[in-house]
């Protein structure tokens, strides 16, 4: 990686752009991808993953800390049996083969969402990954898979609820904070910008309670043509917005 990680990083159109500590990524358009070109959607998900590879790079580059991709939603399992197994076998290779790129431009994988319905051998994957980059302090990378927010939430809930059962806690010591601490993303900050691909303009159950101050830029490239023009372009779009946060003066992020 050629560029040091800085707060703002100047491009040929001029003026600064202001970086976004946390970026989240709805990769959406992989199957409509493929079928543009006549071929089949796995090959949009190989597609995909390159795609995803290429922004892992460049939040390296220009010094975003935390990057959040949505890969597999909870609502996903109704897509066909095959394209799912496809999904989780990719999952695998992309593990095994960036592992150790991944160690060595010092990124941290956290991987957030229910794991009740996986195979014990993604499991164990799953937590090798977590396990052999947990002391990274490089970009925090976290991919959302088999996840949903309002399960997010829910499972949150359902914690605190039995912590107030034990009497460990009480109703009336229940804040918003409370309840952050019992999410997936604990530790995090809230994402400043949320991306979409393919021209969607909804969040689909990505990070519902994280995202309640979240910018929002969707874009009509299909998530394999996203790239770094395209990148580029959405950080130009944010960096243009006034965050409030709720009062009358913008803030910076």
């Amino acid at each position: 990686m050629s560029m040091d990680p800085a707060a703002t990083a100047t491009i040929a159109q001029g003026g600064p752009l202001r970086i976004p500590a946390h970026l989240g990524v709805i990769m959406d358009g992989n199957g409509r991808w493929a079928k543009a070109r006549g071929k089949m959607r796995t090959e949009g998900h190989k597609e995909g993953v390159k795609a995803l590879r290429n922004l892992v790079e460049l939040c390296i580059n220009h010094g975003v800390a935390n990057l959040t991709v949505f890969s597999f939603s909870s609502e996903n399992w109704t897509r066909p049996r095959d394209e799912i197994a496809f999904i989780f076998n990719l999952l695998r290779r992309f593990v095994v083969s960036d592992l150790q790129r991944l160690i060595r431009n010092n990124v941290r994988v956290r991987i957030i969402g229910s794991r009740s319905d996986l195979e014990p051998s993604l499991i164990r994957l799953i937590e090798d990954v977590e396990c052999k980059t947990r002391h990274n302090n490089g970009l925090t990378l976290v991919v959302a898979f088999n996840y949903g927010g309002k399960a997010e939430i829910a499972e949150a809930c359902r914690t605190i609820a039995r912590a107030v059962e034990a009497g460990t806690l009480s109703p009336d010591e229940i804040t918003e904070a409370t309840i952050e601490r019992e999410l997936y993303t604990s530790g995090l900050p809230d994402p400043d910008l949320i991306i979409r691909t393919s021209g969607e303009q909804r969040l689909s159950n990505f990070l519902l309670w994280q995202s309640a101050y979240a910018e929002f830029v969707f874009v009509e490239e299909n998530w394999p043509d996203f790239n770094e023009a395209s990148f580029l372009r959405v950080l130009q779009t944010y960096s243009g917005r006034e965050r409030r946060f709720g009062s009358v003066k913008a803030q910076s992020s």
